[in-house]
């Protein structure tokens, strides 16, 4: 009979437990930890806050971790408006953006806090992007044109424009691509929800002239195809968009001009 394990190195121990005595209204956060420095296995530590002393997000408790409990504890965050995309994580079972999740939202007394998930981790919270950000790079997210410029901005019809509804919004926080199995599976090569929907933003946009290069990139067993419609991707969008969607609709415009 076969027996998998996990690696040694991957099994996370249980950490250190800070208690907030006194607390009236209490919230305990369980916060994955891991260090390249120490050449320790990653481990969780709890973090107990008094909800009536810290803001209502989940990154206001982070912050008030770092701040007053444990400076060591290592997280992204920028805008707090939920604009920038810096502060995605797992939280409570769900890939999402710490400045926007609210703590009263979070299910359990104990709320746990990881990295997004199948991702390299350079330190605690702060997973590494750099892949994602190269597969973004690759469908050259710009508007790419032959025609000479105009004197002024390039026009659009209001019809043209509100297909980019539901597009632009996009931060790429990667909570859609860290989340869909087809990308855990074959991140290497297919360019998960994330990517495609941008790529898919410009293919769609009127004022762009190089549609038909942009559809033949795309063109490929794994950057396009490996995607299952497991839906996760629309399921976790903090933003509300749905990749899917935009997926789908690129594979249509494949089918269309074979015919």
């Amino acid at each position: 009979m076969a027996e998998f394990t996990l690696p040694k190195n991957s099994v996370v121990g249980k950490g250190r437990h800070f208690p907030a005595p006194g607390a009236t209204r209490m919230r305990t956060f369980k916060v994955y930890r891991w260090s390249p420095d120490n050449g320790e296995n990653p481990h969780t530590d709890t973090y107990e806050i008094d909800l009536d002393k810290c803001g209502p997000m989940v990154l206001d408790a982070l912050i008030k971790i770092k701040n007053e409990i444990d400076p060591t504890l290592t997280f992204r965050r920028s805008c707090r408006e939920g604009i920038c995309g810096s502060c995605a994580m797992n939280i409570d079972g769900t890939n999402t953006l710490a400045c926007t999740k609210a703590i009263d939202d979070c299910r359990g007394k104990e709320v746990p806090i990881y990295p997004l998930p199948h991702m390299e981790v350079v330190k605690d919270l702060v997973p590494d992007l750099t892949h994602f950000y190269a597969q973004y790079a690759s469908i050259r997210p710009w508007l790419r044109t032959e025609s000479p410029a105009p004197s002024r901005e390039r026009l659009q019809s209001p019809e043209d424009r509100k297909k980019l509804d539901g597009l632009y919004e996009c931060i790429l926080c990667a909570c859609c691509s860290t989340s869909c199995p087809s990308y855990w599976w074959n991140g290497e090569r297919y360019l998960g929800p994330a990517v495609l929907l941008q790529a898919y933003r410009w293919i769609v946009d009127s004022r762009d002239e190089d549609t038909g290069a942009r559809l033949d990139d795309l063109e490929d067993p794994f950057k396009l195809y490996r995607c299952h419609t497991i839906m996760n991707c629309a399921r976790t969008c903090p933003k509300g968009l749905n990749p899917a969607k935009a997926i789908a609709e690129i594979k249509k415009l494949m089918l269309a001009r074979r015919v």
